[in-house]
C-alpha cells in the first residue's frame, strides 16, 4: 500500500508532466456571478417600464403620460402604488431644495434676523430664479425660507447656505441628509438645483425627500403658503423699508383640491419637474413626475396621478415602498449648523470583522498540511513559474 509520502511524489511527478500546459495554455477561471444589486424599496422598482399590480375594481392608470419617470406614494404608509422609472437619475430643477430644506430648515430659528453680506449673493448661477434679496439689510429667517419655496429663490438658498457655513459645507450636508434617507440615486453638486455637470436625482429620492420634509410644521407650512409680503428695499427718500409681493410658482397650489404643495423645478437640463402630495379622505398621497414633454404637462400629469392614486387606495397591491431613513450612526446628529472650518468628514463605516472556522488541528503523518493543501503549493509554484515567464516575455518586448 503507497505511502503518503509515496502519494505526494506521484503527484509532483504528474504536476511537472503538465507543466509545459499550463505555460501554454493557462486556464480561465470564470468570476463568480453576482446576483444584480436590489432597487432601494424593492425590486420591481428597479424594473423597466409602468409596475403597477392591480386588484378587482382597480381604476386604469391615466393615458398619455409623457414624463420620463414618476412614482404615487402614500405619504404615510410609504407603500408605493404604481411607477414608472422610479430610479432613473434626471437632472432635478429646483425640486432639489427640497432637500435643502430637509437639511438646514431645522437649524434656524424662523424669527432669527440676518444681515445680508455683499459675498452671499455672489456667484448665483445666470438665470436663476430669485426673490429680490439685496445686500446690507436684515431679514428674518422665515421670510428667507418664503422666498426658496415660493419665489425658489436662489438667491434666498445662498443666504442660508452661507448662514450655515458656505454653500460646499451645506452641498456636503446636502449629500450626507441623502444617504441618511437612502437617496442612493442623488449626487448634489449645487445647493439650489441649478444645473451642474453631475447633478441628478431621481422621482423616487424625490418623494423620500418630500415625505421627510411634510414631516417638518414649518415645511408644511412653507411649501402650502400660495402668497406672501417679502421686505424690499429701504425709500430714500422717506427712510422706511418698503415690502412687495410674492406668488407661489405651482400652479397646481389652490387649484387642485386637497393640495398641500411641495416643489415644481424647470431648467434648461432638467426641463420640468415637480413634487406634489394631496390629502383626500385622510389619506395623503405623494407623487413626483420628471421630464414630460412640455412645462404645463408636469401639473396636468400630476393631478391626473393624483386622481388615479386616490381612487386606486385600496385597490392595487403596492409594487414598492418608500423606506425609512436609517438610524443615527452615532455622529454629529443630522440638525446641527456645522462650522467654517471646512466640512467635516462624514461619519466612519467600518467593515466588519472577519470570521471563518478555526484551523482544524494537524494530524500525525501529513506535516500539518495534507495531501491537499500540499497540492495546492505545487500549482501555486507552477502558476509563479508561468507568470514569472511571462512578465520576462514582457519585458523583453518592451
Amino acid at each position: 500500500m503507497p505511502t503518503p509520502r509515496h502519494t505526494f511524489a506521484r503527484l509532483c511527478a504528474a504536476v511537472t508532466a503538465a507543466l509545459p500546459v499550463l505555460l501554454v495554455a493557462p486556464v480561465a477561471v470564470a468570476a463568480p456571478q453576482q446576483p444584480p444589486p436590489s432597487a432601494v424599496g424593492g425590486d420591481r422598482l428597479g424594473s423597466p417600464g409602468v409596475q403597477f399590480a392591480p386588484l378587482p375594481g382597480a381604476p386604469a392608470l391615466p393615458g398619455d403620460l409623457t414624463g420620463q419617470s414618476w412614482i404615487v406614494s402614500d405619504a404615510v404608509s410609504g407603500e408605493v402604488l404604481a411607477s414608472y422609472n422610479p430610479h432613473l437619475k434626471l437632472p432635478p430643477a429646483s425640486t432639489l431644495k427640497i432637500l435643502f430644506a430637509d437639511t438646514v430648515l431645522p437649524k434656524f430659528d424662523r424669527n432669527a434676523v440676518h444681515k445680508v453680506a455683499d459675498e452671499e449673493i455672489q456667484g448665483i448661477g445666470a438665470g436663476s430664479s430669485l426673490v429680490g434679496i439685496k445686500e446690507n439689510l436684515e431679514y428674518r429667517v422665515e421670510d428667507l425660507w418664503r422666498g426658496v419655496f415660493l419665489s425658489s429663490g436662489n438667491d434666498a438658498v445662498h443666504v442660508l447656505s452661507h448662514m450655515n457655513g458656505g454653500v460646499q459645507q451645506t452641498v456636503a450636508e446636502m449629500q450626507a441628509r441623502a444617504e441618511a434617507l437612502q437617496a442612493r440615486d442623488t449626487r448634489v453638486v449645487s445647493p439650489d438645483g441649478y444645473d451642474m455637470d453631475g447633478q441628478v436625482s431621481s422621482a423616487y429620492d424625490l418623494s423620500l425627500f418630500a415625505r421627510a420634509g411634510l414631516r417638518n410644521a414649518d415645511f408644511r407650512s412653507y411649501c402650502a403658503t400660495r402668497d406672501a409680503m417679502f421686505p424690499g428695499a429701504v425709500d430714500k427718500n422717506t427712510g422706511q423699508r418698503g415690502s412687495f409681493g410674492i406668488a407661489n410658482t405651482d400652479r397646481l397650489l389652490g387649484k387642485y383640491p386637497g393640495l398641500i404643495g411641495v416643489k415644481n423645478g424647470t431648467t434648461t437640463n432638467a426641463g420640468s419637474t415637480f413634487v406634489g402630495a394631496a390629502e383626500r379622505d385622510g389619506r395623503t398621497l405623494l407623487v413626483t413626475v420628471m421630464h414630460p414633454t412640455s412645462y404645463q404637462k408636469v401639473y396636468d400629469e400630476t393631478a391626473a396621478l393624483l386622481d388615479w392614486g386616490f381612487a386606486a387606495a385600496g385597490k392595487v397591491q403596492p409594487v414598492g415602498k418608500l423606506v425609512d431613513e436609517l438610524p443615527a450612526a452615532g455622529a454629529e446628529p443630522t440638525g446641527q449648523a456645522g462650522g467654517t472650518a471646512g466640512v467635516p468628514a462624514p461619519p466612519p463605516h467600518p467593515s466588519p470583522a472577519v470570521t471563518g472556522p478555526a484551523a482544524a488541528p494537524a494530524t500525525a503523518g501529513n506535516d500539518g498540511f495534507g495531501l491537499v493543501g500540499w497540492s495546492v503549493v505545487v500549482l501555486a509554484g507552477a502558476g509563479a513559474g508561468y507568470g514569472a515567464l511571462v512578465l520576462r516575455r514582457r519585458r523583453s518586448a518592451g
